[in-house]
């Protein structure tokens, strides 16, 4: 998506095109995973590019299940997840990219931020810790660590779960219901939901100002947990394959036996 297209997120679709179906996409996402393993691996040996994958959704739009069913199987030796919480009095003591950029991948490395610097011109704004004008200089200082992780090397996809209204209230609903998830209900859940309408702004004035040509945004409609896993996956696989990783030579020859 270019800068300058802002879409209505009322009007963006949260379920899969009506051509996808569920079987079908699901045996196409277990053999892109297994593309996924051997690119991931030859990306590490390699060494010398990175893949910064970013997600970013309102509460229960399922980052976490979707990082398990995309990510499960990767040699972990290769593969980080970061999720920023909030803010520690050091971490504010210092501009508010200092601590995403120790978590920066290095070369060779596939890294995950579950949810991100850009927490810092969401939640701020809808609390109002923070003013427009400082979003502002924010949208800029985002676009240049981008930028510069890019010209080192590091690959940055960025993706939006976009889960509907219903589909959040819903899921929030199964939370206090569910025992397996009851460890996610939070108190203030409630209240994030009914800010939806707040939180949809702020998100739209982040893919105005933050998608820039060479690191757009990535919508993607989050309702139906396969279709989301497979989007994800097909993107990032993709990715890989433009940098064509390579097996290094090897460092050293056996001699033969004499």
């Amino acid at each position: 998506m270019s800068k300058h297209a802002t879409p209505d997120l009322t009007k963006l679709p949260s379920r899969a095109p009506a051509e996808f179906h569920k079987e079908h996409t699901l045996r196409e996402l277990k053999r892109i995973r297994q593309e996924l393993i051997e690119l991931q691996y030859r990306l590490y040996a390699e060494n010398r590019h990175s893949v910064l994958v970013i997600l970013q959704g309102m509460d229960a739009s399922g980052k976490d299940g979707l990082i398990r069913r995309v990510f499960s199987g990767l040699n972990p030796q290769g593969v980080q997840v970061h999720s920023f919480k909030e803010p520690t009095a050091e971490e504010l003591a210092h501009d508010f990219l200092w601590r995403v950029h120790q978590q920066a991948p290095a070369r060779g490395m596939l890294q995950v931020f579950n949810r991100s610097h850009y927490e810092d011109v969401l939640i701020t704004r809808v609390q109002g810790l923070i003013p427009a004008e400082e979003a502002k200089r924010r949208f800029v200082a985002i676009n240049n660590f981008e930028k510069l992780l890019q010209q080192a090397g590091t690959t940055v996809l960025k993706f939006y779960l976009h889960v509907s209204e219903a589909e959040q209230r819903e899921r929030l609903l199964e939370r206090t219901l569910d025992p397996d998830k009851q460890w996610k209900y939070e108190a203030g859940d409630e209240e994030k939901a009914r800010q939806w309408p707040q939180y949809r702004a702020v998100y739209e004035d982040v893919f105005r100002h933050c998608s820039p040509a060479s690191c757009p945004w990535h919508l993607v409609p989050a309702d139906q947990n396969w279709y989301k896993a497979y989007v994800v996956a097909r993107t990032l696989r993709d990715a890989l394959l433009r940098l064509d990783p390579q097996l290094p030579a090897p460092k050293a020859t056996r001699k033969p036996a004499s």
